[in-house]
């Protein structure tokens, strides 16, 4: 039990969830374990939360949660005759969020909650942010999308996991807090929103890096996933007031077709900023080098010079965001902020280079949206004298819009594409890549001279690579971090830094990882 906690009975959590309940049964005086979504984990003592996901219905699970010893469940249906009380809600996913907020003592109300989110950049700006903060010698704590920093504790969040689920937000913003962390940056991203895993969390500082074309297979529209972005920033309005101050601050992209929404929206202060004149914050002389920026942040009463090792225009657009918060929301010195962007060398993925003694800049990035795609392509056309080849697929069972988009952006800024494997899971990969092939071919790339289609990724790393020359650039892009590739429902150790490794080495013939397998290599 973590040092601090106070036990919880079923009734003492059920007043602390603000929403409208219809109780069938007693409620028993009993302490409560745990708050849990997942019937195969879950601990007797447990309060069950049965939630209707897009695939599985949980309510059917109700019975297993019950044998296995949930003392209580909450639920969407109308049920009787359990054994347990039974509790129908509204929406379940709300209040799995506020019991799991309120069985930890609600922890963000004793931290300064700074969240992130955006279609692209959230992981790199929550890091710059989380570098600001160690910069000012404030006790900082953080959760994104490659891992969790809990105090000294790193932990990994997971293969394809995008923001946590509620209970584990709320363990891991608990765990701060008994280390004795004052603030915490987290990442959120739309599904976190859209389905409440970060409800409870008491922002103080909410953060929009730009809002471009990806997960429409989840919200349908782009005014339905710019509404689950903004709410976030209407989450500012819900946190209590706290002993160590609310800046109630959003942050926004004044250069970002969100801005106009989500200013109207927004609960609290609001501060701007853009890469051009017009923003309450935005950059001036910029200047790009293949393995640096430099710019000057201008505000009020503020020229502060920044160097970062992160390349392109849209990493200046991230710094001047993490910026904003720090500076304009904490009151954090400029000159402090400046030195915690220099602080930090990067992220696990993101424009990461891969050196093994070769003549080209080979790189690996998260890029799979086609923004993302169109920003990398750009900062790697920056980076070098010679080509630019790109390798990237597009996931099956997700938004299929973009498959084509990608091609299209890839035909215009790339010399050469190699067209791969990305999660196909159970769709047809060749499919997917005729798809992509047509967006290619619709923007003038003919196939054979300007792309080509290779569906085992490792192959294509290696063909990317033999077709280089010195000072071109390789760039591996839609994996980044991650560590697994899915094929129908299995998942398969992936790691698209190591493959290209492996792909160098076997190039260069020097020693180095072997290539991963996949289901498509010519060795399975």
């Amino acid at each position: 039990m973590m040092t601090g906690f106070t036990p919880k009975t079923l009734k003492m959590l059920m007043d602390a969830v603000p929403v409208e309940m219809h109780v069938v049964g007693e409620i028993p005086d009993v302490l409560v374990t745990g708050v849990s979504y997942n019937h195969r984990t879950l601990q007797k003592g447990n309060i069950f939360v049965a939630q209707k996901g897009m695939h599985v219905d949980s309510h059917q699970f109700i019975p297993l949660a019950i044998e296995r010893g949930a003392v209580a469940v909450f639920g969407m249906q109308e049920l009787e005759g359990l054994s347990v009380p039974y509790v129908r809600v509204k929406d379940s996913r709300e209040v799995l969020a506020h019991l799991a907020a309120a069985f930890y003592g609600y922890p963000g109300r004793d931290m300064t909650v700074i969240g992130v989110t955006g279609t692209d950049g959230k992981t790199t700006t929550a890091n710059l942010i989380y570098h600001i903060l160690l910069a000012a010698n404030l006790r900082a704590g953080i959760i994104s999308t490659v891992n969790a920093v809990l105090g000294d504790e790193v932990v990994d969040t997971g293969f394809h996991v995008t923001t946590p689920e509620a209970p584990e937000v709320q363990r891991y913003l608990a765990r701060m807090r008994t280390a004795g962390l004052t603030h915490v940056v987290l990442e959120s991203t739309s599904h976190g929103l859209a389905q409440h895993r970060v409800t409870g969390c008491e922002f103080d500082i909410a953060v929009i890096t730009n809002v471009t074309h990806e997960h429409l297979d989840f919200h349908g529209t782009y005014e339905n996933y710019l509404e689950a972005k903004s709410r976030l920033f209407r989450l500012l309005g819900e946190t209590r007031p706290k002993e160590r101050g609310n800046p109630r601050l959003g942050v926004l992209n004044r250069d970002d077709e969100s801005y106009a929404y989500l200013k109207q929206v927004t609960a609290g202060r609001q501060v701007s900023y853009s890469l051009s004149p017009g923003a309450d914050y935005w950059a001036d002389s910029m200047e790009f080098a293949g393995d640096s920026t430099r710019f000057v942040v201008v505000g009020p009463a503020i020229r502060q010079p920044v160097q970062t090792c992160l390349v392109g225009p849209y990493n200046v657009s991230n710094c001047l965001a993490a910026f904003c918060a720090t500076v304009e929301g904490l009151g954090i010195d400029p000159e402090v902020a400046a030195r915690g962007i220099a602080s930090m060398r990067g992220v696990p993925g993101r424009m990461e280079r891969i050196h093994m003694g070769q003549p080209f800049l080979a790189v690996v990035d998260f890029a799979h949206t086609p923004n993302a795609l169109k920003q990398v392509l750009l900062a790697a056309r920056q980076m070098v004298r010679g080509r630019v080849i790109a390798v990237f697929g597009s996931a099956g069972l997700r938004d299929r819009e973009k498959r084509k988009m990608m091609a299209e952006v890839s035909a215009e800024l790339a010399d050469f594409t190699i067209l791969t494997a990305e999660d196909p899971r159970t769709e047809s990969l060749e499919d997917i890549l005729a798809e992509m092939a047509a967006g290619a071919t619709g923007r003038g790339g003919v196939e054979g001279v300007h792309f080509i289609r290779v569906p085992d990724r490792g192959e294509a790393l290696r063909r990317a690579v033999q077709m280089a020359r010195p000072e071109d650039c390789v760039i591996a892009c839609g994996k980044g971090h991650e560590q697994s590739m899915c094929f129908g429902e299995t998942e398969y150790p992936w790691d698209d830094r190591v493959a290209m490794r492996a792909a160098l080495a076997e190039l260069l013939g020097v020693e180095g990882p072997s290539m991963p397998e996949l289901p498509t290599s010519s060795s399975v």
